[in-house]
């Protein structure tokens, strides 16, 4: 499961970043690097087929541009007058888009080391502690991006209410190694939103002037379409690592 949720947000991440930093215009040679680590990493992640210094490298290379993009975004973000305001983080580069790129990459290389041996990530705590942190990540962002809509449809509240629920009651089963049936339950209901999140975007973006009709710009002008599967990933990925924990305790 963890493949398959680190695939889910490599897909999210390929197809966000494709579109945004298409509608940049690709102004940086960089900005095509996380669409060529992350095509390589759903490539490795989708093969079944764990170990290899191929797949090590395609993962160890998500984390280092996703670190980078993260720089990349961050400066941009500072360098505009007034520095840190709701603003500049409305309408900069996403501060937190490059983190899921890291996720990601990290979640794919933990998949492959428990291919093999697994060591300390097969009791899946780290794992658990991980993924929570990933979902409450996907929070702030989903959040800044629903307060800059004014959270005009009571549906944006769903990804800052239910997925943060979930990141805290996965975080508690981290620290402690016992899974709850209820934190099962809040990760599928996670993944829920991320699905649902697709179409709820859909429809925005049918909003907009010319509707599905003029979808070249419309795609573009938003909501960000690739972005709410991110959840599902994170959820799915969370569920692997409740999964390992439970077999750990027998």
């Amino acid at each position: 499961m963890l493949a398959a949720g680190a695939s889910t947000l490599g897909v999210s991440v390929l197809l966000d970043s494709a579109m945004e930093h298409y509608r940049g215009s690709f102004r940086n040679p960089a900005m095509a690097l996380p669409l060529a680590a992350s095509a390589i990493s759903i490539a490795f992640d989708g093969s079944g087929r764990g170990g290899g210094f191929p797949r090590t490298a395609s993962h160890s290379a998500s984390v280092a541009i996703g670190l980078t993009g993260l720089g990349f975004h961050t400066f941009n973000v500072f360098k505009r007058p007034s520095g840190l305001t709701f603003n500049n983080l409305f309408y900069g580069a996403p501060i937190g888009a490059p983190g899921a790129l890291i996720l990601s990459g990290l979640l794919g290389a933990a998949s492959d080391r428990l291919s093999g041996d697994g060591g300390a990530l097969g009791s899946g705590r780290l794992l658990a502690g991980l993924a929570a942190f990933g979902i409450f990540g996907s929070v702030g962002e989903a959040g800044l991006l629903h307060l800059k809509g004014s959270f005009q449809n009571p549906a944006m509240w769903l990804p800052v209410t239910i997925p943060p629920l979930a990141a805290a009651s996965l975080a508690v089963d981290a620290m402690t190694g016992v899974p709850r049936p209820w934190t099962t339950a809040l990760l599928g209901a996670t993944a829920l939103v991320g699905t649902v999140g697709v179409a709820f975007h859909a429809y925005g973006v049918s909003r907009n002037m010319g509707g599905w009709r003029n979808w070249r710009q419309n795609l573009l002008a938003g909501p960000p379409m690739p972005a709410p599967p991110a959840f599902a990933g994170l959820a799915i990925a969370a569920l692997g690592a409740v999964l390992l924990m439970r077999r750990a305790r027998g």
